[in-house]
């Protein structure tokens, strides 16, 4: 990096975000399904080619199926002569006439006949006496079909079992605004199939002209024996009628029998509901004196106080009352005065009670005269009403017996006269039907469709692939683009690294790629990180970095190595390896694995300079983790850890510390609370973004100060096109660095391992 660009880095307000999600453009949703369906295509293809073959071979090897067709008119424009619709079903030109006859032709009893009049139970196709094949076959060869006792076998057994396939290969539809039906049969037999359809509409119409000639007999049959019985029924009929007038002597009772009964009786009700409504009105008044007297109250009930003689019994009460009041807030109970207005007070309230008494008393007995007169009334009406009902009874007899001849009468005259239409029809019998279009024998098979089948399961295989590969697109939960980094997980990006082929994965070459391959992306992007670390506090002396991750296998180590190597270009660096469950820094730099390390100069058992290594070709100082104790977390929660970390940072600028991580065990967070940072190493399209949160947030409850998160092992190639990450790097080739920035870092030459595009 050149010195303009290091000072405008070191003056420039460093974002936190560099994707702030407040200033994000709004992103259409159908690009990223683009993008998914890019990324999936091959497999989306793969699958609808399998799900076409699938269906192209089980179209070309299942049975064609033919379809007949016949084409059937009702008939509507009958010749009417009769007017019976009971002997004729119905018959008219209406709505619910052909879809009546559509039902009939569907009917079973119309099936039933057209297979015993073809005999198809002896068709192999629909021989219900054929062993079963198919899998059929094989539930009963396995044991688990129901054994049957053996049947005999009539045409109408036969019939009956043939009739369920039969009808399923059977459509029949009318055709909208027409009188036409379309019987159409679906069989692997093409002339078996024309035979059935022709046959069906056939036995229709005989069907129905039998049905008819039936009905008819039938009810010629029923009316000649009704005749006779009727005419000597109408014949008794009128002979009791005649002597019943005779006997009581009736003429036209309904117009002169009754009027002077019915007027008699007329008056009588009028007096009866005029004493009803007297009667209620002093039934009530004497209930509320009654209810009144019960309760001591009798002189403030209006009924009472209507009564002049209370009014003023009433009114001399209450001033002799008045009067004594007054008389005994002047005088003693001894004082003459207080006497006589005592006095005047007691005859003044007993004269209330007698006048209160004698108009109870009228209020009595104008109940009992009330109630008197209703009974009396009730009385003469009852007898009144006797005499008409004995008038009314007489009438009704008369009625009974006139209505009864007049029946007779009428049904006799029906009959008679349907007795003659019915012995027309039978001379007149015409079909429901006739048969438009005779079904030819088909050529071509309407199922399966080829070209169709292929076509569909194409599509559906291309839909399905679709669906699939975004559903997997949406369970994909892992961190794939620098967006995502901070979007879902709120932390500021330090830097991206690429992905290293699988040479550069070894241990012993991922770790000195800053070293060996200066002017490759990778240590570019190292630098980046170092420069991101840097500028987050300028004016710090000495800084201990923690870097760790949520589970092994997202490249802590190797970042943690790369990021002290490119710190010791310009700083004196301290590598620390504190992952004492797998410890893989001495790994990297060909170190004994033995050697004295960390462990020990905590434990005290050697000197700082033992435990120190340098690394060939570089300034960096490592130091292993030495021997492993029986606990590594009780030695890294010790006082004298801490310690040892505050003598390195007397001894180096930069210390980095390869932690274990964060979702194993505890010691990441151990370390974190007593160190000034923590970098947090992701992995792209691996590590769940949820159990990075997680992580993260206990790092934060461990008051660990997180200065970014490394987005490790990305495909900018793959990021680019598929995730819409606009890196640059693969569509601009920055995959390799010239001299220009090899001479910044004292390598004009391009190592080999940097000569491939990352």
């Amino acid at each position: 990096m050149s010195e303009t660009q290091a000072t405008t880095a070191a003056t420039a307000v460093k974002p936190l975000f560099l994707n702030n999600p407040e200033e994000q453009e709004a992103k259409l949703d159908f690009v990223e399904y683009w993008r998914t369906l890019r990324k999936h295509k091959w497999a989306i293809f793969a699958f609808a080619l399998v799900v076409t073959l699938v269906a192209g071979v089980i179209a070309f090897v299942s049975t064609p199926i033919y379809e007949a067709k016949t084409t059937l008119l009702i008939e509507t424009n009958k010749q009417k002569v009769l007017s019976i619709e009971d002997v004729y079903g119905g018959v008219g030109a209406s709505r619910e006439y052909f879809q009546t006859q559509v039902e009939i032709i569907k009917s079973r009893e119309v099936s039933l006949k057209t297979i015993i009049k073809l005999k198809l139970f002896d068709n192999p196709v629909y021989d219900p006496r054929v062993p079963p094949k198919g899998f059929a076959a094989f539930v009963k060869q396995i044991g688990f079909a129901t054994e049957e006792a053996p049947k005999e076998w009539t045409e109408e057994k036969l019939a009956e079992a043939v009739l369920a396939k039969f009808t399923s290969d059977l459509s029949i539809e009318p055709i909208r605004l027409s009188q036409l039906v379309v019987i159409r049969f679906a069989s692997p037999d093409a002339a078996l199939a024309a035979k059935i359809t022709n046959s069906l509409a056939q036995t229709y119409i005989e069907n129905d002209l039998d049905a008819r000639y039936q009905m008819t007999r039938t009810a010629s049959v029923w009316l000649q024996e009704q005749l006779t019985g009727l005419k000597e029924k109408m014949n008794q009929s009128e002979q009791i009628l005649q002597g019943f007038r005779e006997k009581q002597g009736i003429v036209k009772m309904q117009e002169n029998a009754q009027n002077g009964a019915s007027q008699q009786v007329e008056q009588l009700q009028m007096r009866l509901i005029e004493a009803r409504t007297r009667r209620a009105e002093v039934e009530s008044t004497y209930k509320t004196v009654q209810e009144a007297a019960s309760a001591g109250d009798l002189a403030s009930q209006p009924a009472v106080l209507v009564s002049l003689q209370v009014a003023d019994a009433k009114r001399q009460a209450s001033e002799t009352q008045r009067a004594l009041s007054e008389v005994s807030q002047r005088y003693g109970k001894e004082h003459p005065k207080y006497v006589k207005a005592e006095s005047e007070f007691k005859s003044a309230s007993d004269n209330l009670n007698r006048q209160i008494e004698l108009v109870v008393g009228g209020i009595n007995n104008e109940y009992q005269r009330a109630r008197s007169t209703e009974k009396t009334l009730e009385a003469a009406l009852s007898s009144a009403r006797g005499s008409v009902q004995s008038v009314n009874r007489k009438e009704f007899e008369l009625g009974v017996y006139e209505r009864e001849a007049d029946s007779n009468r009428q049904m006799y005259d029906m009959f008679m006269k349907r007795a003659k239409e019915t012995n027309v029809a039978g001379d007149l019998q015409t079909t429901v039907a006739r048969i438009v279009d005779m079904a030819p024998v088909p050529l071509k098979p309407i199922k399966p469709n080829k070209p169709l089948i292929v076509a569909v399961a194409l599509f559906m295989g291309l839909l399905v692939g679709i669906m699939l590969s975004l559903l997997m697109e949406l369970l994909d939960n892992t961190l794939k683009t620098t967006e995502d980094v901070e979007n879902r997980l709120k932390q500021p990006l330090l830097t991206v690294l690429p992905m290293l082929d699988s040479k550069e994965t070894e241990r012993n070459i991922s770790g000195r790629m800053v070293l060996d391959a200066p002017n490759s992306l990778y240590a570019e992007a190292i630098r980046t990180a170092r420069t991101g670390v840097l500028l987050s506090s300028v004016d710090l002396p000495s800084r201990t970095l923690v870097v760790t991750s949520s589970v092994p296998g997202e490249g802590k180590t190797t970042f943690s190595s790369n990021l002290a190597n490119a710190h010791a270009h310009t700083k004196k660096t301290l590598l620390v390896d504190a992952d004492m469950r797998r410890p893989s820094v001495a790994k990297s730099y060909g170190i004994d694995p033995l050697s004295l390390g960390l462990s020990e100069l905590v434990a005290g058992t050697a000197k700082l300079s033992d435990c120190l290594h340098k690394v060939d070709g570089s300034n960096l100082m490592v130091m292993t983790s030495g021997a492993i104790p029986p606990n590594p977390l009780e030695l890294l929660h010790s006082a004298r850890f801490a310690q040892t970390l505050e003598v390195l940072a007397q001894n180096f600028e930069i210390i980095i510390i390869d932690s274990p991580p964060v979702e194993l065990v505890s010691d990441a967070m151990v370390i974190a609370a007593i160190t000034s940072d923590v970098i947090f190493v992701t992995k792209a399209v691996s590590t769940p973004y949820p159990l990075a949160r997680k992580s993260l947030q206990r790092l934060r409850r461990a008051n660990a100060h997180i200065v970014g998160v490394v987005l490790n092992s990305l495909d900018f190639n793959k990021a680019e096109k598929y995730y819409g990450e606009y890196s640059g790097y693969g569509k601009h080739g920055y995959g390799t660095y010239g001299s220009t920035y090899g001479g910044t870092y004292g390598s004009g030459n391009i190592a080999p391992a940097a000569k491939k595009t990352v």
